[in-house]
């Protein structure tokens, strides 16, 4: 324990950088992309993919490599993965709803099905999860349940982000009711609202781990 505490200060003293893969996930329309995009061009990276109104629109892996997250003295070179949106069961007829064809339609939600089978297969190869939950939506929905049910079999280090606190509807507080185990941290992704504060978790989850890759 002393050796491991030592080793801390030292880091902290020099400035400690850790190389993580860190996991973007949760159901269709959280708002995952748009968190992706925010924590990497907060740090001057690229965005990571587009976003729409339109459910599955990332329907696979979609990677920002180096991006250097700095977090007080401390720094992560962090790999932002984002995944396409977790669901239990998926309709050609949700898409005919924005206007796509059936013939379009069939293909995205075969499209979809596959990306939903990718990000289960991603959990594999990352170090931390952030599971981006629409805090305006129920959060013991079956999707959700299926993610986390996931996240703790495999043991993967994660944080439940309760995204949208910026919409009137927005409760966080029915998120933390839902899961009082787990480190929470309400957010906007759009709006930019305490996204410092889910650096700190992610740094702290990082470190309370001690991940490296």
């Amino acid at each position: 324990m002393i050796a491991i505490g030592l080793r801390r200060l030292i880091d902290w003293l020099r400035g400690s950088q850790e190389e993580i893969k860190l996991g973007v996930y949760g159901p269709v329309n959280s708002g995952k992309t748009t968190l992706a995009n925010r924590m990497s061009t907060d740090f001057g990276g690229p965005p990571v993919g587009p976003v729409s109104p339109i459910p599955h629109e990332t329907r696979s892996l979609q990677i920002v490599e180096k991006v250097e997250m700095r977090v007080g003295r401390g720094r992560l070179t962090v790999t932002i993965i984002d995944t396409p949106g977790i669901a239990t069961r998926i309709s050609y007829r949700t898409f005919l709803r924005y206007g796509l064809s059936k013939s379009e339609a069939l293909v995205r939600a075969a499209e979809a099905a596959r990306g939903v089978i990718e990000a289960i297969k991603s959990l594999d190869s990352i170090d931390v999860a952030l599971m981006v939950l629409d805090s305006t939506r129920d959060p013991l929905m079956q999707a959700n349940l299926v993610l986390l049910g996931n996240l703790e079999a495999r043991r993967i280090p994660y944080i439940i982000v309760a995204n949208k606190i910026d919409l009137p509807r927005a409760d966080p507080r029915r998120v933390r009711a839902a899961y009082p185990a787990v480190r929470i941290v309400p957010i906007s992704a759009l709006k930019g609202i305490n996204m410092n504060l889910l650096y700190r978790s992610i740094y702290e989850a990082v470190r309370e781990r001690g991940v490296t890759s």
